[in-house]
């Protein structure tokens, strides 16, 4: 399974977060992408749209479960995927923002 660290990921990374709503409400990355995991494969067109072409889909849940099972159902349709190790919860005890919809200060469920 190809992953990649937090500290890894770089401003303007594509970013595809499939927590479910209830958690991305709560606070998620900015301009991350969000479908959630039990509507990704009726929604897969979302990403395939929104991705950049020929770029790297960096896969994100709360703690890496989920995003793995994306990540591999992304290689497995030929996309270049990298699951986020360790998730949301790596991502903001790295000190990375986490955000509500309208832009305020959020956390991580």
């Amino acid at each position: 399974m190809p992953t990649v660290a937090v500290a890894d990921l770089k401003d303007g990374d594509f970013l595809l977060d499939v927590r479910e709503d209830d958690e991305w409400k709560a606070g998620h990355a900015e301009g991350a992408l969000h479908i959630p995991l039990s509507d990704f494969v009726a929604r897969f067109g979302e990403l395939t749209e929104a991705a950049p072409q020929d770029g790297r889909v960096h896969v994100i849940c709360r703690s890496g479960g989920r995003s793995a099972q994306v990540t591999m159902y992304l290689a497995q349709q030929g996309i270049d995927a990298v699951n986020v190790d360790g998730g949301m919860q790596v991502w903001e005890a790295a000190g990375r923002a986490v955000v509500t919809d309208d832009g305020q200060p959020g956390f991580v469920v």
